[in-house]
């Protein structure tokens, strides 16, 4: 069977008239347009000729046309350029809660650079209120940005009256119209806009190209610098054939926007139909009357989207925006207050104009037989083999992924007491994986708590890595595991009994590896499978690890390889071999017991271990509390087969992201780029030990290691006092030495 493309939201093939139009610029009219020879004034006069199709298209002045490399370069472009060039009046700007990240983010990163940003709430069907706009504006309030149509639910925002409103105030507007445009009239004097920007991949033209309407007498600054192109606005050699694409795309838009929207529309409420019948009680999230007509955003309850869509072999519908999937969930939906059942079993599906009445009912078909196989093995699951379902399915997060952004949980723990008794030895305020509290004497016990959503889909392989996990809080103190309480959340509707019993299977074989019992636990009935354990151990005062010991010149060793978290996000992209899943499962499910057991023979200065936070996250933790800095090299890391690859390909966890965010301000990555930032960062677990160790005993306690068959290596060297800097580089780049 032939793959049905449904995520025109996402991008749209190129029109074959947009080829033929573009193929000749390509193949014959090579010209650099800014040379005053023919070669040059033929390829000139095609820009122009654009530049009037765009203009036409959204009924402004060609002058007021600029082309760009894209839809996020024209945001940036108006956003930061309206920014920087009105500053002196304010450095005010208002956003939207909805809007797409080449909107939020640059508005973020102002807001690093001195601006300040309020958000907009929308209502549940995503559209924002003008009054609550309104209610946003101060006097030095210089901007607004709001998108036409928003690219997952398809509601179309009441620009006009926001723009109104700016305008009474004296403040720019701004709209992102990537979706709209081929869609709907957009039409810049309707709109009121001072700024408008477009992408050409989501008009069939070719993905790199894009435009930004400026009104005339609007003042941005450009925020790239170079010859004077694009009337000196936006510099580099014009790409000649990709904007006569754009140009031919716009001018079959403005010819043809009924016909297309009409078509859209049609195959957009067949759908919709479709699934309706089969399923009553879906969720339409979005508004069908005011919004795009291509665009349909449904939730089924208490459903994965990505176990859905997984079973879905040759229909291409997407369970978020394609542009920022690989960061997890993109808040529409919360910002729209979708309840969570709902939440997670949202697909986007949204049609073209190639989209034909055949290719909507075969979908309609297998959506509906995915959903009714996943809801068959849910009624029947007691009579299936548990390892069979995808137990990924219900999670909101994966694994140590699912915790709270580093940012959040400080924010929360900075107003709790951090007073106790002289019994406490280690609380919260100390930044440890565990508490420790002294019992009698030299005696104290040391207690921690994990519990997250599953990273594999076996349940049995999900017990034994939350179960080693737990542990390996304990192991990192010191500390020997005496017993473990269980902690269970699970949808008791959804999923047969026997899921559970095989993630408390493996759990409890990990615990009895570990030489300790499970005594108990606590269980309740959720949406969502959630698992954990209560680990209690023993410990002498004396004997006790913390991460505040670490000196100057010491060496750190690192006990396991990372990447464990965007080796689980690419496996549920479906881009992972079974042969690398099986190796990552193999090393998050063992114990650090024996990695521990050694390092109990040195005199260790720090250790801990590394998992949600990923690496960096916990190495500063250490060095925080031991105020030091540290020197790490990339290139001594031990890496999961394959993970930068991963990495680059996109698979990188939102929560992996927001420790990345989060370590900017204690962090220099020096020249890592953004694959290599996403490794360090990397939100781990079932992780290694990280231990500091003097450099004279580091070289035998990584040979008792290796003497072991535990698989370590040297990482790097704190370099002295300091406040918990961490500078990351090459060791090959240094003439640093690490001599043991």
């Amino acid at each position: 069977m032939k793959p049905i493309y449904l995520d025109y939201n996402a991008t749209t093939p190129v029109d074959q008239d947009v080829a033929n139009e573009m193929i000749p610029y390509i193949t014959e009219y090579f010209g650099n347009p800014s040379s005053s020879h023919s070669f040059g004034l033929t390829t000139r006069l095609a820009i122009e000729k654009a530049r009037e199709q765009v203009a036409a298209m959204i009924q402004c002045e060609p002058y007021e046309v600029f082309f760009t490399g894209g839809g996020t370069e024209s945001n940036n472009m108006a956003i930061q350029g309206a920014a920087y060039a009105h500053r002196d009046q304010g450095k005010h700007i208002i956003i939207s809660a909805v809007e797409h990240p080449a909107v939020a983010e640059v508005a973020l990163y102002l807001q690093q650079h001195g601006f300040e940003v309020s958000v907009a709430d929308v209502d549940g069907t995503g559209r924002v209120n003008p009054l609550t706009i309104e209610k946003l504006i101060r006097p030095d309030t210089i901007l607004i940005s709001v998108m036409h149509a928003n690219n997952e639910v398809g509601t179309i925002q009441p620009v006009k009256e926001i723009a109104d409103i700016a305008h009474r105030h004296r403040v720019l507007m701004h709209s992102d119209a990537a979706q709209s445009v081929g869609k709907i009239p957009v039409n810049v004097a309707d709109l009121g806009v001072d700024l408008l920007s477009i992408a050409g991949h989501k008009l069939y033209a070719p993905k790199g190209v894009g435009a930004l309407y400026i009104r005339r007498g609007t003042r941005i600054e450009k925020f790239m610098h170079g010859a004077n192109h694009e009337h000196d606005m936006r510099p580099g050699t014009e790409n000649v054939p990709y904007i006569v694409a754009l140009g031919k795309a716009c001018e079959l838009v403005m010819n043809n926007l009924e016909q297309y929207a009409d078509h859209m529309r049609e195959t957009r409420d067949r759908l919709t139909k479709g699934l309706k019948n089969k399923f009553p009680d879906i969720r339409i999230n979005g508004d069908h009357n005011n919004g795009i007509p291509n665009t349909l955003n449904v939730s089924f309850k208490n459903l994965g989207a990505g176990d859905i869509i997984r079973n879905l072999k040759d229909l291409a519908v997407s369970a978020g925006a394609a542009c920022h999937a690989a960061g997890g969930n993109t808040g529409v939906l919360q910002a729209m207050n979708v309840p969570p059942e709902y939440t997670l079993g949202a697909m986007r599906i949204s049609t073209g104009r190639y989209t034909t009445i055949d290719e909507v009912d075969a979908a309609v078909e297998q959506i509906s037989h995915a959903v009714e196989n996943i809801k068959n093995q849910e009624i029947n699951g007691s009579i299936l083999e548990s390892n069979a379902m995808n137990i990924t399915s219900y999670a909101y997060g994966m694994g140590c992924g699912c915790k709270m952004r580093p940012a959040d949980l400080e924010y929360i723990l900075q107003d709790l007491p951090q007073e106790f008794p002289p019994e406490v030895l280690v609380s919260a305020k100390h930044r440890d994986d565990a508490a420790v509290y002294r019992i009698a004497g030299e005696e104290a016990i040391v207690q921690t708590l994990d519990f997250f959503t599953p990273m594999v889909d076996n349940p049995y392989s999900f017990g034994a890595i939350a179960a080693a996990n737990a542990l390996s809080d304990v192991y990192a103190m010191g500390a020997t595991p005496v017993f473990a309480l269980n902690m269970v959340a699970f949808p008791v509707d959804k999923l047969p009994l026997e899921v559970l019993k095989d993630i408390m299977r493996g759990a409890a074989d990990k615990a009895a590896e570990a030489g300790i019992p499970i005594l108990g636990g606590h269980s309740i009935e959720d949406s969502g499978i959630k698992f954990g354990m209560v680990v209690t151990g023993k410990v002498k005062v004396n004997k006790l690890i913390t991460n505040a010991g670490a000196k100057a010149g010491d060496l750190l060793i690192l006990t396991k390889p990372i990447g464990s978290g965007i080796i689980t996000k690419a496996f549920t992209m479906g881009i992972v071999t079974d042969e690398m899943l099986n190796r990552t499962i193999g090393i998050m499910e063992s114990l650090n017991k024996t990695a521990a057991e050694i390092m109990l023979k040195y005199p260790v200065n720090a250790c801990t271990d590394v998992t949600g936070f990923g690496l960096v996250g916990h190495l500063h933790e250490m060095t925080e509390a031991s105020s030091v800095d540290v020197s790490l090299y990339y290139d001594a890391v031990p890496l999961m087969d394959g993970v930068e690859k991963l990495a680059n390909l996109g698979a990188i966890p939102g929560s992996t992201l927001s420790n990345e965010n989060f370590a900017k301000g204690w962090t220099d990555f020096g020249t890592l780029n953004s694959a290599q930032k996403a490794v360090v960062c990397d939100s781990q677990t079932s992780g290694g030990l990280l231990i500091s160790i003097t450099k004279e005993l580091a070289g035998s306690l990584l040979d008792d290691l290796a003497h072991n068959q535990v698989t370590a290596g040297i990482i790097g060297e704190i370099t002295g006092k300091g406040t918990g800097k961490i500078t990351i580089g090459f060791k090959k780049d240094t003439q640093a030495t690490i001599s043991m």
